[in-house]
């Protein structure tokens, strides 16, 4: 089932998809297209993977991680379906990232990999954006890169964990401007969504609505203001996001190290 959470009516209302529309828990159908889309959970902690896909780290010759490579995404990040994403005055190159979100349905303090997946409560579509000029050393977390207000843009519906019979093969499209960019499978997670669990747990208790974003593949390609992103994973339906120019008087943030980039 398709859980969705969105303003209609002046109204903030949860529901599912059925039918092409958008169903309230008192029966009431309401056109997609005619409601504000919120976030398709509250969520707690928002913990991301750098590098988890082979062909993603094997593109720019870079070595896959030992272990699974921990940021923070700032929770001042997430915009919800069909928000808009500010590009930030002064970026020279910002891209997407389609991902697999990860939302946990129980706490999980030290759980073993074979159990992992019981702590699942679903999963939703992640955008993991990024202005490149700000990601210049992977063993610094890329937080200046990643965590700009509007950078994390998660859903639209929260797929609880048994509609997915296999969520390590799932596919994952992303579109923008309706030409596609990036295409494979979550076949090609270095680390499973188990073994991330296990990891995380061991040092860190993970709590209900708690979200992790599971890596993207290889593809990734800059974007501009006045695109429209539009990631699609199999089963879990499509996050579309436009983007514009940041019109807020700010000084521009101008990296000091240079060119000398890295891809995360």
């Amino acid at each position: 089932m398709k859980r969705a959470r969105f303003i209609s009516k002046g109204r903030t209302l949860e529901g599912y998809l059925q039918d092409g529309m958008l169903l309230d828990h008192a029966g009431e159908a309401h056109h997609p297209d005619a409601v504000q889309w919120l976030l398709p959970v509250e969520p707690g902690k928002v913990i991301a993977l750098a590098l988890n896909f082979a062909e993603h780290a094997d593109e720019f010759g870079l070595k896959r991680p030992s272990e699974p490579a921990l940021f923070w995404k700032p929770n001042t990040s997430l915009l919800p379906h069909k928000g808009t994403v500010i590009y930030p005055r002064g970026a020279r190159f910002m891209h997407f990232e389609c991902e697999l979100a990860v939302i946990m349905g129980r706490h999980a303090r030290r759980v073993k990999a074979k159990d992992a997946l019981d702590y699942v409560g679903g999963y939703t579509i992640a955008n993991d954006l990024v202005v490149r000029d700000y990601v210049t050393n992977t063993f610094r977390p890329p937080i200046r890169g990643k965590g700009w207000d509007t950078f994390g843009p998660l859903g639209p519906f929260y797929v609880t964990a048994d509609e997915i019979a296999d969520p390590h093969n799932l596919r994952m499209r992303a579109y923008v401007n309706n030409e596609l960019r990036q295409e494979a499978t979550t076949q090609g997670m270095i680390f499973s969504i188990p073994e991330i669990i296990e990891f995380i747990s061991r040092f860190m208790t993970l709590e209900p609505g708690d979200v992790l974003l599971t890596g993207t593949p290889k593809g990734i390609s800059q974007v501009h203001p006045g695109d429209l992103m539009r990631m699609e994973i199999e089963g879990l339906g499509a996050l579309e996001n436009p983007i514009e120019w940041e019109t807020e008087e700010a000084e521009p943030i101008i990296s000091q190290e240079g060119d000398r980039s890295v891809v995360l």
